[in-house]
């Protein structure tokens, strides 16, 4: 079975300048995802899509391929994940010549993953039979408790109002977040959906522990200092 793996790292970050390419533990940000995926015996290849000669070169030292820079339109802020996984699945077969059977796409800015969760991510997506399994964890705020937002009259009210109020967390229903780290995805859904959650998905518990990402220098301190306090090589 052909199973892809896609990274992409685009040049033109805001939240933190450089950040796919910047050092964390002693090596480039997007080498720890693709170390990660290099270990994973599921992934027949590990590619990488950018439009930065930069990213290009520090992704084939650490031994990514990168077979197509990405065009400009897919890589400004405007651009969305499903374009560019759609380019890089074409891409990647028109390069190839060969047909994709399923499609990961790893997100750079999150090194807390491990390589035993992209491999579950596969065969929860492979069992259970959906168009998509991608990261979620246990959300850590919960509209029909703790959320809230402004009425018409600009007062604070909870988000999800049930009949009944919620007064304890435990006894509101379980929501979760979308968190940005492991997507595996059948190729007929990439090239015939309109979004990730357009089609029939599940959603692989990753945790809250492993959720965080890269967005911002807070971030990268806080991930930092995780990774450091578990030694850092253990999330490959």
């Amino acid at each position: 079975m052909n199973i892809t793996c896609v990274i992409a790292a685009r040049g033109g970050s805001k939240g933190l300048a450089g950040k796919n390419i910047r050092p964390l533990l002693g090596k480039p940000l997007i080498a720890w995802s693709i170390e990660q995926a290099l270990a994973c015996p599921e992934i027949s290849r590990v590619v990488v899509s950018t439009d930065s000669e930069a990213i290009a070169s520090v992704a084939r030292q650490y031994g990514a391929q990168v077979p197509f820079m990405r065009p400009a339109d897919l890589a400004n802020d405007s651009a969305g994940k499903w374009g560019v996984w759609r380019h890089a699945l074409t891409a990647c077969e028109q390069h190839y010549r060969e047909p994709i059977d399923v499609y990961v796409d790893l997100d750079c800015t999150s090194p807390l993953r491990e390589t035993r969760d992209i491999q579950l991510a596969i065969q929860q997506f492979k069992t259970e039979k959906v168009d998509a399994v991608f990261s979620v964890c246990e959300a850590r705020k919960n509209p029909y408790f703790n959320m809230l937002e402004l009425d018409e009259a600009g007062f604070q009210r909870i988000c999800k109002a049930l009949p009944q109020p919620i007064v304890r967390r435990q006894d509101a229903p379980r929501v979760f977040e979308h968190v940005a780290s492991i997507y595996v995805l059948s190729p007929q859904y990439l090239r015939t959906g309109t979004g990730l959650l357009s089609g029939r998905t599940h959603g692989y518990d990753i945790g809250q522990g492993k959720s965080l990402d890269v967005d911002s220098q807070f971030d990268f301190e806080l991930i930092e200092y995780l990774m450091t306090k578990r030694g850092g090589a253990a999330n490959v």
